[in-house]
């Protein structure tokens, strides 16, 4: 453990420049794909990374909150998401999975699960397709809040889109486009 480093977070507080979205998935560590030190990165972690539409966040708005302290409170200013390779929430939005907790919150994914599955790929496809597909939702999801969409318009903020390989344990990102490509490991 590096005390020396706790102590002066602890003392002096935390001021991320980034804040990450990314899967619960125990596999995806995201300190340790992005080589970051604890006070880095403001992280909020989720099954399959989803945020909601900001109209879906009165009841219970815990993606919301940690959104709005990021941008409101500290000030972050970058957001990325990062979906992964083999999410069992993408998965489960795919087989069908409607019950409980869990088949509410990959619920919000049911457009683009249904988009893809008209596509008729083999399962293997469909399931990078959403992942990426679950990335770009919650991106577009992310401007539906005032205060994100507002920091955004005036050059604040920038967001992001990732995907992390588990079995490769390579990172590609997001451009302009929507595509994904691999990062250079420099």
């Amino acid at each position: 453990m590096q005390k020396d480093l706790y102590e002066r977070l602890g003392t002096t507080g935390q001021s991320p420049h980034v804040m990450l979205i990314s899967c619960a998935d125990s596999r995806v560590d995201p300190s340790d794909i992005f080589q970051a030190f604890p006070g880095e990165m403001f992280v909020l972690r989720n099954v399959a990374n989803i945020v909601p539409p900001a109209e879906m966040e009165t009841q219970t708005p815990s993606t919301a909150a940690a959104l709005e302290y990021a941008v409101n409170i500290l000030k972050v200013s970058v957001i990325v998401v990062m979906g992964h390779e083999s999410c069992g929430g993408i998965q489960g939005c795919l087989s069908g999975i409607t019950d409980g907790y869990v088949g509410a919150w990959i619920n919000h994914l049911s457009s683009a699960r249904d988009r893809i599955a008209a596509r008729g790929l083999a399962p293997e496809v469909a399931q990078t397709e959403l992942e990426l597909e679950g990335v770009r939702q919650s991106l577009g999801n992310l401007m539906s809040y005032d205060f994100i969409r507002e920091a955004v318009e005036a050059g604040t903020l920038k967001l992001q889109g990732a995907h992390f390989s588990i079995i490769s344990a390579k990172l590609l990102m997001m451009d302009l486009s929507g595509n994904f490509d691999e990062v250079s490991p420099d």
